[in-house]
């Protein structure tokens, strides 16, 4: 009688406990939901505005046209703002980011290689200056950055020299914050194999340490693609040919404040411009996540 009553009191309290863990479940994922929803809904309504005439875009929430239309498509490939359009836009940014992404991974994965594995003289000193510069404003840099740049010719460079050869020289900051923790869980007894097996440093950090850095790289290369691509300030600063002109810039050609906005026009421009960055992203958002999670980890 005794074992019963124990047996039936345990299955009461195993069962008030999945009944609390599917609640706490249920909670959780009607909570997901909801965001999600708010996050996803801005994106799908501009997608069914670039089908809507220009007069039905702000009637109301709704996110399927009452009456499609292909006339946003068909003006966005239109020129506007010299010889360019945002096909040759697209082309443009390409020109930009992808040098900027293979360097930007190149110079930070190296000097954070330096920083996280070798003692030097200053080490302590600059490593938190370099840190620090996290905190600065691209604003307060503009200036003497574009000082620099006229001085060394730069502006208006065919080859987007003021935005890309920064680049080389691992100014950005946040990589190299990011390689350095993420690096921290790279075991050591990896690099000393690596040097008894006859491994100088280039051999080891291609061999080794970039492979087990591979996600927390992929992250950097996606975060500089897609901040690259979004650029607006540095196109509006050193480029100064129409023809040489970016899509986050040409966008902005897309609108005629004498005329009036015709916003399906510039939604479809806008919603052209960042597939490529969508697909990118959804190619290696495995990688990106683990990245981002593994690098926020010290070990």
């Amino acid at each position: 009688m005794a074992k019963t009553v124990v047996k039936d009191a345990s299955y009461d309290i195993n069962a008030k406990v999945r009944r609390r863990n599917q609640i706490n479940s249920a909670i959780r994922y009607i909570v997901l939901i909801v965001v999600g929803i708010f996050m996803v809904y801005p994106l799908v309504w501009m997608i069914g505005a670039t089908f809507k005439p220009n007069n039905e875009i702000f009637a109301g929430l709704n996110i399927f046209p009452m009456h499609p239309t292909l006339e946003g498509y068909q003006n966005a490939v239109k020129s506007y703002g010299g010889n360019i359009n945002i096909w040759k836009a697209l082309i443009n940014t390409f020109t930009i980011v992808i040098p900027k992404v293979i360097f930007t991974v190149v110079s930070a994965t190296i000097t954070a290689y330096g920083f996280g594995r070798f003692n030097f003289v200053g080490k302590k000193l600059l490593y938190p200056i370099m840190i620090s510069t996290l905190f600065l404003p691209q604003v307060v840099l503009n200036v003497p950055q574009y000082i620099l740049y006229n001085k060394l010719g730069w502006i208006g460079s065919d080859l987007y020299l003021p935005l890309i050869v920064p680049s080389l020289f691992a100014c950005d900051t946040y990589f190299i914050f990011m390689l350095v923790q993420f690096l921290h869980n790279v075991p050591h007894e990896l690099e000393e194999a690596a040097k008894i097996d006859g491994c100088n440093v280039v051999q080891t950090l291609v061999k080794v340490v970039v492979p087990m850095l591979m996600p927390s790289i992929i992250s950097c290369a996606l975060f500089q693609f897609m901040w690259s691509s979004n650029d607006f300030m540095g196109p509006l600063l050193y480029v100064n040919t129409p023809a040489k002109y970016p899509a986050s810039y040409f966008v902005k050609l897309s609108m005629d404040s004498d005329a009036g906005f015709a916003w399906n026009r510039v939604l479809a421009t806008s919603l052209i411009s960042i597939i490529p960055s969508i697909v990118i992203f959804f190619l290696a958002q495995d990688q990106f996540v683990e990245g981002i999670s593994a690098g926020g980890v010290k070990g």
